[in-house]
């Protein structure tokens, strides 16, 4: 979804919580196939690679090739890690069980680590017009959609701001 098309949009709150509960669907199922059907624990890993050479090349041709965006602020969220880790959990377990919970939360946690390296490098701050802001924020606005991240932040002042400060362990429980 739009928590994974754009930089800016990658953000803390939302982007860490969203995004793995979502890409976590269509590994599992594979990875239940494969190792019902084969007993081979690479269900996760194949389908992942799949997603992401798909992403690569929706990236590529629509957002670079047809709407000129650059590619540095497009780039899909690399999966790669988690549904590694995802199939070796199953490999080393053979259990759906433990595989669902263990795997499951690492699968959600190791989704920030594992794209903190590609993403670091947009929130670094930098001067602009006067403000500072990061280099994601300049990013948003220079290059304008139709939605944008703004209005996402706005929502964070609503009712989840009274759970308090952070709203990430009350939107993950949810």
């Amino acid at each position: 979804g739009d928590w994974d098309f754009w930089v800016d949009w990658k953000d803390r709150r939302f982007w860490v919580t969203v995004v793995p509960i979502v890409s976590v669907a269509y590994p599992a199922a594979a990875q239940a196939f494969f190792w019902e059907k084969f007993r081979l624990p690479f269900g996760a890993t194949l389908v992942t690679l799949g997603v992401l050479a798909g992403e690569w090349a929706n990236r590529y041709f629509n957002f670079v090739g047809f709407t000129y965006f650059p590619i540095n602020f497009v780039w899909p969220t690399i999966l790669l890690p988690m549904a590694l880790f995802l199939d070796a959990m199953l490999a080393i377990s053979k259990s759906y069980g433990l595989t669902a919970v263990v795997g499951g939360l690492m699968y959600g946690l190791l989704m920030y680590p594992a794209n903190w390296p590609l993403l670091s490098a947009f929130h670094v701050p930098a001067e602009y017009n006067g403000v500072v802001m990061s280099l994601a924020d300049i990013m948003g606005y220079q290059y304008v959609r139709t939605g944008t991240p703004e209005y996402i932040r706005m929502i964070e002042k609503g009712t989840l701001r009274t759970f308090g400060k952070d709203v990430v362990p009350v939107s993950a429980f949810f």
